[in-house]
């Protein structure tokens, strides 16, 4: 972790105390419909920076195998659930609360031949349908960030984690301070009500009673994967996003895109990589 504990406790501050009025149905809505498309877009169907290579990269970094089962929260089109099921054998229970998600992963993995191993829930982090110590690991990959109350996420992954199992995942964070109309128009363009830090998500791993093993931030790469998305959109992307959706959601990814790589490239946002063991 980088900076003074003064200026991490600044950043906290700044997060805790702040929130953008999102609502669960605000993030649901959104992926419903094009919002959710144009991610798969520019992403891929994992919808999380690096695809494929950073879902193995936390998979070996948590060490699965076949005799785990992953919970994996938010898991929108399944994409990160059928690779682990299919390279580490273990078994992965999706849950998301987007109903369009749910069903196309569902089909997905169907196609896939995975089913029995693979299986997905509709419902909210903040309220887990799972009984407690139902789970082996809580897996994310950059999807908490569009939760309203990330502390109460980590509990409810606390409470369905069996006892020395983990929590592992990745998100989208704020890695430094940054002007009121900035940070607004930042979170608005992605629908997240607040990013948290990497000392705050430490703090509410720790608070809530997890041992936290890594906290690693990744904000210098982070840039970089912007500036792809950027290119991707105004190339290969533009003409297929004007002409199935209209120039004005062209515009406005462009525009929203365009304060992200610059908030990015001056390492105001970024992204964490944590893993911490329930006691």
């Amino acid at each position: 972790m980088t900076g003074s504990s003064g200026e991490r406790s600044a950043e906290r501050e700044i997060v805790r105390g702040k929130r953008l009025d999102v609502t669960i149905a605000d993030v649901t809505g959104a992926y419903e419909g094009r919002i959710g498309a144009l991610w798969e877009m520019l992403m891929g169907e994992q919808i999380h920076v690096g695809g494929e290579k950073e879902t193995d990269f936390l998979a070996k970094l948590a060490g699965l195998n076949g005799n785990h089962h992953v919970l994996d929260v938010c898991c929108g089109l399944g994409g990160p659930a059928r690779q682990l099921a299919r390279i580490y054998g273990c078994r992965v229970t999706g849950l998301d609360a987007t109903k369009r998600m749910v069903d196309e992963a569902v089909l997905r993995t169907e196609r896939a031949g995975l089913g029995e191993l693979v299986a997905f829930r509709l419902g909210n982090a903040l309220d887990m349908p799972f009984q407690a110590g139902s789970f082996d690991l809580a897996w994310g990959q950059d999807a908490w960030c569009y939760v309203t109350d990330k502390a109460r996420l980590v509990r409810e992954a606390y409470r369905v984690v069996r006892p020395g199992g983990l929590i592992a995942f990745t998100d989208w964070i704020q890695a430094g301070t940054m002007a009121d109309m900035e940070w607004t128009a930042l979170n608005s363009f992605m629908i997240f009500p607040y990013m948290e830090t990497i000392d705050g998500y430490v703090r509410v791993l720790e608070d809530t009673g997890f041992r936290v093993l890594m906290a690693e931030d990744l904000s210098e790469p982070f840039a970089g994967h912007c500036r792809l998305y950027q290119h991707k959109l105004r190339t290969e992307l533009k003409g297929v996003i004007t002409r199935e959706y209209g120039a004005g959601l062209y515009r406005a990814a462009e525009e929203g895109l365009r304060g992200w790589v610059r908030a990015a490239d001056e390492r105001k946002v970024g992204r964490g990589r944590f893993i911490a063991r329930k006691g």
